[in-house]
This record gives C-alpha cells, structure tokens and sequence, in this order.
C-alpha cells in the first residue's frame, strides 16, 4: 500500500500530526510506502519523522491563511493565494495522477486537511482518509464576503471522503463522513530529559525553565523581554532572543516536545500540535491570544478545560507581562489520553482493509 498525504503547508501542525499518526502506522505496516506530498520544508519533516522513512512530493494543495506573523492574517493575500492556487492545480493533479498510476501500487490518499484531496482520490479511484480538527470550510465562512464561496466549495470536498479522523480541539464538522474521535496526537521522544540536561548545560530547575515557541513563523521578540524574568532560563529557537543571557539557543535537531519534560511552562500561541504535546507532557501552557482566525478560541477553550494555564494578551506579550510569577490555573475537565495517533492509525488500516476487500470481489 502507498499512503499519499496531502499535508497542507498552511502550519508546521499539519506536518507534526500527520508525522506522529504515520509512524504510529509504521510500527503496524513497516513495508507501506509512505509519500508526503506538501509544501512544508523537507528539514521539518525528516526531524518530525526521524528514523521513519517517507518520500516527498512538493506540491501545494491548499493556501490556508496567510499570515502576517504567528499571531496575525493577512485576508487579501489569502485570497489572492487561493485564486492562484485554483489555476495551478489542474496540472498539478494530472502531474501526480501520471506519477502514482506509475508506481503500479495501491493508494490510500490521507488529507490533512486539502480540500483538492478529494479530486485527486476521486481519479484514481482510491479510499479517501481525512484527519483533522478543522475544515477550511470552518475557517473561511467566518472570515465572510469572497471566502464564503470557498468556504462551499471546501466543504463540498469534505463530504466525498470514506472516513473522517476527528483530532482533539475540533471545530464542527458535518462532512456526513464516518468519523472517529481520537486522543492527543504527539509525536514520539527520541531523547532522555537527563541527557538534554547535560547536553544543554541547564543547572535550574524545572520550576524555573521556561519553552519559548511560536511555531515556523515564529514572532520577533526582544531579548530584553527575557531579563524581566532573572530568576527563569528560557529554551528558545530564535538566535536574536537567545542573546539573553538566561537563555540557551534550542539546537536545530530538537524538537519542542523533547525539551517540555524538562520546563514547567511554555509561552505560545494556540496551536494543535504544540497543545498535544503539552497536555500529554504535563506543562503548563501561558496563551498568548490570536485573533482572526476561527481555530484560537476553540484551542483557548479546550485548554482552559485540560490543561494548566493562563492567559496573555499581545500586548501583555509585548510588555514583558508574562505572568510566570503566578499559579498556573486549574483545567475544568479531566486530561485527555494520549493515544490518538495509534487511534488514528487503526483507522487508515481499517478503511485500507475494506478498499483491499472491496477490489478484491
């Protein structure tokens, strides 16, 4: 079997989930093909996938939001993307329907979460998996005028999928799929918090070691921000805000969720991946509000219902106000379990199974 994903370029979330629920499937299937067929940088993806082998195809099948920075959308340039990219798809389909008839392989497409998916499922004849906690459909009708004709058009592919993998978070979504709820979906450690410690040189404790992260974009902060706080070290992946001198530069082969077993807080934005990882770890979460964008007060909620936390503003954010001082609140819910990747994958065996069968009459 050759799983071809469709991962949209719109975040590096996208990316991290589909890494974590295809390596799950790995374990089960360690001789299926695994393509990924996105934009998203090909460093990203062999540091979230690590020893797991896949193939890239680059190729973009849905614009998202274009985003000024990690905290802001830009709603004319995403129009603008989305009009180009309806122009360059057709002869992207018929690029990558001649490339997989070529493999001479069965196909299971998985679309996190590119409308455009469906087409391609639909010409080859193949089962169509969607994994997500949100449709651009859910994103684009809110955002209002020209969107909501994309907002129609998405949801009219949602709808010709065989199965639905419904991610934690999630907005609605009536595709009149089959869907499956599913539990967090971190990836994997590769690494011992001991040995990071050591590694790093980090002599603070746990109490006082603060993760900074605000996704691929990231958000330009200034150093000095850091030195409000001289009782906590920050981990941080930006050079300039590394200059601190309680800061420690997060080295290029580590990803985030490595280092939270080691940091009792994270200072972020709402993000899919980066909560998975966080609730599963344990952390406390300090979110930095985002507007303009219909996913943030869902992410805001479901925190605030299972995980430690508190709440910032940007202009907080800016200040320097950032709270670390403070108890961490409560959640008002129980934790979610951390199995959803292994959920996930139990999905894309079973829709796999029953196309298998279906040929095969």
């Amino acid at each position: 079997m050759l799983i071809y994903a469709c991962v949209s370029g719109h975040g590096f979330g996208h990316g991290s989930r589909v890494a974590a629920v295809l390596t799950a499937l790995h374990q089960q299937r360690p001789h299926w093909r695994l393509v990924l067929s996105t934009p998203l940088a090909p460093a990203f993806l062999q540091l979230a996938f690590g020893p797991v082998p896949f193939e890239q195809r680059p190729c973009r099948w849905d614009v998202g939001v274009i985003q000024a920075d990690a905290l802001g959308a830009d709603a004319a340039a995403t129009l603008a993307a989305l009009e180009q990219l309806e122009q360059r798809l057709p002869a992207q389909l018929e690029a990558e329907l001649a490339w997989l008839r070529a493999q001479r392989e069965p196909v299971l497409v998985l679309g996190d979460v590119a409308p455009a998916a469906a087409s391609l499922a639909a010409a080859l004849d193949a089962p169509l998996v969607w994994m997500a906690n949100f449709g651009w459909d859910a994103i684009y009708r809110p955002m209002g005028g020209a969107f909501r004709g994309w907002a129609d058009r998405a949801l009219k592919a949602y709808r010709r999928g065989n199965a639905l993998i419904r991610c934690p978070f999630s907005m609605p979504m009536d595709w009149d799929v089959p869907a499956t709820a599913v539990g967090l979906t971190p990836g994997r450690a590769r690494f011992g918090p001991e040995g990071l410690r050591a590694r790093l040189q980090l002599t603070a404790p746990r109490e006082q070691l603060v993760l900074v992260g605000f996704g691929g974009l990231g958000l330009a902060l200034a150093p000095q921000l850091l030195q409000r706080w001289p009782n906590h070290h920050f981990l941080v992946s930006d050079a300039a805000l590394a200059a601190a001198p309680n800061a420690t530069l997060i080295p290029p082969d580590l990803r985030p969720l490595e280092l939270m077993p080691l940091c009792s807080r994270l200072l972020t934005k709402p993000g899919y991946s980066t909560f998975c990882e966080a609730l599963a770890a344990g952390i406390g979460v300090h979110l930095v509000r985002r507007e303009g964008f219909a996913e943030a007060p869902v992410l805001e909620e479901a925190l605030q219902r299972h995980g430690w936390h508190r709440l910032l503003s940007r202009e907080q954010l800016e200040q320097g106000d950032w709270q670390l001082d403070q108890p961490l609140l409560q959640p008002s819910a129980q934790a979610l379990p951390a199995d959803g990747a292994d959920q996930a994958a139990a999905v894309i065996l079973a829709t796999a199974s029953r196309a298998n069968a279906a040929g095969n009459r």
